[in-house]
């Protein structure tokens, strides 16, 4: 059992800010395997099921980004798994819209939900995959941005970005994280062009 978790915030004045990408990839996700994510349970919504042949728990907190961690733990606590077993989908403001980063482990790197899930959990050793929306200038404020509402460009970037990560964490379950990361931890050229 794996349980995939996408961080965001709750309510549908949040659904197209970057901040909500992670539960974009989880929809993602979610279409490709035929889940249905609507199950309240351990502070989020739910959906059980199959994904490249292995069962799989597909999540999206309803705690607000910053309480992510309480409701990941819950879901190891609930379906058995530890942070081996964890795969968590989240933005990065500081990597440039369409660039994906695959890490086994890691420090939060400034990123609240991360830091919380971590806090939680008493340990960095889990899979997560960032998915970047950082501007092309500097950040005057980072909270601002990430909750800031998509222009339609970065919109189709952040669709696009959501199919990758499906891809990406299918590849996880199949190949290993090696491989995965050798295949997307790369720049996205293309993406960074249209959002120009």
């Amino acid at each position: 059992m794996r349980v995939i978790v996408g961080l965001g915030n709750p309510g549908t004045q949040y659904d197209w800010t970057p901040h909500n990408i992670g539960f974009l990839a989880i929809d993602a996700i979610a279409e490709r395997a035929g889940i249905r994510v609507t199950r309240p349970e351990s502070k989020s919504h739910v959906g059980l099921g199959k994904l490249a042949g292995q069962d799989v728990v597909l999540a999206k907190p309803q705690t607000f980004m910053n309480l992510s961690g309480g409701a990941v733990r819950m879901l190891l606590e609930r379906y058995e798994c530890g942070p081996e077993d964890l795969i968590v989908l989240s933005d990065e403001a500081m990597l440039p819209w369409g660039m994906l980063r695959i890490r086994e482990r890691g420090s939060a790197g400034g990123h609240n939900g991360l830091n919380s899930i971590i806090g939680s959990l008493g340990t960095n050793e889990f899979i997560r995959i960032r998915l970047g929306v950082g501007p092309e200038h500097p950040l005057g404020d980072k909270a601002d941005h990430v909750l800031g509402v998509m222009r339609k460009p970065e919109r189709e970037i952040a669709a696009q970005m959501a199919v990758e990560t499906a891809e990406a964490v299918e590849m996880i379950l199949t190949e290993g994280v090696g491989q995965a990361m050798t295949r997307f931890n790369k720049r996205v050229e293309s993406a960074e062009k249209d959002s120009e």
